[in-house]
């Protein structure tokens, strides 16, 4: 497979990994469906810190629409080009890795949640909550917001490992392009 087919898929491949994970930090600002705890500012710390919007979809959409552009037949595809797309490949690298630092932090850490002893807290920080399903009992407020945080805080962990990949293998995707061109040509007529 020539370097600029296989920028090609490999931009396509980050499209929808860096649109799910924009949407899956948007829905971690309501626990329960509800408009009213980002309101009161009632969120989890680590949903703050957008690690899926900026790091998983910022930083991963722009570098894919370089490497996309740059396996275009026809277009910036050479060498030049596939130098440039390994150094917007690492910038994706490094918000996928930004966005899995974020997402174990608040899967490990467990939600904010309203509990009846404390108020407002994360009762389940510094605990062994991964294992022991007991302790998701003690947040009431909101409703099962343990279960919501951590789905989508895993879905995060897996979709920044895959763009970490991708990513990957387009920096040494690009490194051959860089150094053998990419074997883009034009059709002959």
């Amino acid at each position: 497979m020539c370097t600029g087919k296989c920028s090609v898929f490999i931009a396509v491949s980050l499209y929808p990994l860096a649109l799910l994970s924009i949407a899956c930090n948007i829905l971690l600002f309501f626990p329960d469906w509800d408009t009213k705890y980002v309101k009161d500012g009632k969120i989890t710390e680590e949903v703050k810190y957008m690690g899926g919007f900026f790091g998983g979809g910022v930083m991963v959409l722009f570098p894919a629409l370089y490497i996309h552009l740059t396996g275009a037949r026809g277009s910036c595809g050479n060498r030049c080009g596939m130098f440039f797309s390994l150094v917007f490949a690492a910038v994706g690298v490094a918000g996928a890795v930004y966005s899995f630092i974020v997402a174990l932090l608040g899967f490990s850490n467990g939600p904010l949640c309203r509990t009846t002893s404390k108020g407002w807290d994360t009762p389940l920080k510094n605990s062994n909550h991964l294992t022991n399903y007991d302790m998701w009992s003690a947040c009431k407020e909101p409703k099962n917001v343990v279960q919501f945080n951590m789905g989508l805080f895993i879905i995060l962990m897996v979709v920044s490992v895959l763009q970490g990949l991708l990513c990957t293998s387009q920096i040494i995707n690009g490194l051959f392009g860089c150094l053998c061109g990419t074997c883009n040509k034009k059709a002959e007529a």
